[in-house]
């Protein structure tokens, strides 16, 4: 990247209702560069899907994304990305990436983006914000690589900071933030932390019957590599997955994933097709 280029913010906005026939419908749209929303034409049997694409091919410190995603009652709608995101080294300044993902009752809103590759000396802060009212259902996950993997390189040193926030009715009923600064390369291979993974995925389910399904997540984890596990804390089911190898702990996130939204929401057990390409 030109040490000249300037810092970006973008925006991507996007909410989904449900109209008088029953169909979810586009409800709000707004982008702003390098963010830009899609609308690819759905799968049979999945619900309405926008597709997040950052046309600035990267994040340098000092950059801001904010995305907003909504599903209104009785909703239902998917939000993927196009291709992994990728966060250059950083001479001090921090990437802020704010995620805000609202659903109200009856909606089912999936957030499922691509990786996130940080680059050594990288500097991360993101923030996943989760407002569910009602019976409001949703699924959302994020992937970090540790690093250019294919090309020897690793998070060594540098941020990243990846938090969690979720409400239900406005109450706070779940936080949690991964925080990894300085030596990194410490961190990530200590036995008693990452033990060598380069790659970590996080799962999260909120709704009503997250306790009902953490045997199911359990049952699903079965056969996958590395590390994984599932929990439950009131309406909140986590399942954490770490793998020393970036693409296969990829393939059992994507494979976790499918089998558990068929499970809860009775929808395809499949991934949308940009995750194939």
């Amino acid at each position: 990247m030109s040490p000249s280029r300037l810092t970006i913010h973008g925006t991507a906005e996007v909410a989904f209702a449900r109209d008088s026939g029953g169909r979810t419908r586009l409800a709000h749209l707004y982008h702003h560069d390098p963010l830009r929303l899609l609308f690819p034409t759905p799968a049979a049997g999945d619900p309405p899907t926008a597709v997040v694409v950052t046309t600035s091919g990267g994040l340098v410190g000092g950059d801001r994304l904010d995305i907003v995603a909504r599903a209104g009652e009785g909703a239902a709608a998917l939000v993927t990305a196009q291709a992994a995101e990728k966060v250059y080294r950083s001479t001090g300044a921090d990437v802020r990436m704010d995620v805000a993902l609202e659903v109200a009752d009856g909606g089912w809103l999936e957030w499922l983006p691509q990786e996130t590759i940080l680059f050594d000396r990288s500097r991360l802060r993101r923030t996943t914000a989760v407002a569910a009212t009602g019976g409001g259902r949703l699924l959302a996950g994020e992937l970090l690589v540790f690093g250019r993997i294919a090309r020897g390189e690793r998070f060594a040193t540098g941020l990243a900071r990846d938090a969690w926030e979720v409400r239900r009715d406005g109450r706070l009923v779940w936080a949690d933030a991964l925080h990894l600064d300085g030596d990194v390369a410490a961190l990530l291979d200590h036995p008693a932390g990452f033990a060598g993974a380069t790659a970590f995925g996080t799962i999260v389910y909120a709704a009503p019957d997250a306790p009902a399904r953490l045997d199911t997540a359990r049952a699903l984890l079965d056969g996958t590599g590395g590390r994984a596990g599932a929990t439950c804390l009131g309406e909140v089911l986590v399942v954490r997955l770490l793998n020393a190898d970036a693409r296969r702990l990829r393939e059992d996130f994507g494979r976790f994933w499918a089998a558990f939204r068929a499970e809860a929401a009775g929808l395809p057990a499949r991934l949308p097709r940009l995750w194939h390409v």
